[in-house]
């Protein structure tokens, strides 16, 4: 990722196309349970794989292992940006 961003006379940013990190998103609604949770989490995909990780113990009672957490990552999909 570049870190030499910055501001064009015309108020677009420079480098900004090279910056671009693809978001990741966990939502609770595509995995059945009797909470019906609607809980959804978006950002980079370690900071979801934790945040979603943490939720799934202290909401719904799930045991933080590895399983889980592969189990989360596999789960997750790229934020859908409108054009």
């Amino acid at each position: 990722m570049r870190t030499d961003l910055g501001w064009k006379g015309d108020g677009t940013r420079t480098g900004a196309e090279e910056a671009v990190m693809t978001r990741k998103v966990a939502d609770c609604r595509r995995t059945p349970s009797v909470m019906n949770c609607t809980l959804t989490i978006t950002g980079e995909e370690e900071e979801v794989v934790r945040a979603a990780a943490e939720h799934a113990v202290s909401v719904h009672g799930h045991e933080d292992t590895a399983e889980l957490r592969a189990m989360v990552r596999a789960e997750l999909e790229d934020e859908k940006v409108p054009a």
